[in-house]
């Protein structure tokens, strides 16, 4: 059975991209078989540009690469996805307020697996001058991917 995980933040250019890669380093690297993960966007506004320059560079800094398109979330995403991350709280309840009655989809915080609560929120770095909110967020992304998996992906 092929289980999907899609990872959402607000614009798909800085979190959501990293953490779908994150996800799929981190499946490859347990040789896990089955799972597709993908990313999008809560809102259109970068809607097939590619990811942040600097979520791009983070990531080849940990020699990993990034050729995701933005897309947005739309309503079969609920459908077909097992998974659906969020990044922060106003991720989560934009998700909720968009998921159909009977959605299949588990609407997740990303955070909420193997960080401490003080730092469970994956903070958006887009505003941010320079590229250490990418790093902050490319970190939380590996240890709540790596928890995630060992505890549902078993």
């Amino acid at each position: 059975m092929v289980q999907k995980i899609l990872m959402i933040c607000l614009g798909n250019i800085c979190r959501s991209p990293i953490a779908e890669v994150v996800m799929v380093d981190t499946l490859e690297k347990a040789n896990k078989k089955n799972v597709v993960v993908d990313s999008a966007a809560i809102g259109s506004w970068h809607v097939g540009n590619r990811a942040d320059p600097r979520a791009i560079s983070t990531l080849a800094q940990h020699d990993l690469k990034c050729t995701h398109i933005v897309r947005q979330i739309k309503k079969q995403d609920f459908a077909e996805f097992d998974y659906i991350f969020g990044m922060d709280e106003d991720n989560m309840s934009e998700l909720r307020r968009l998921a159909p009655k009977g959605s299949k989809a588990e609407l997740l915080m990303l955070g909420d697996f193997g960080l401490e609560a003080k730092n469970r929120i994956i903070e958006d770095p887009y505003y941010e001058s320079g590229a250490a909110g990418f790093e902050t967020a490319y970190q939380q992304c590996v240890v709540a991917c790596a928890a995630f998996m060992k505890e549902r992906l078993v």
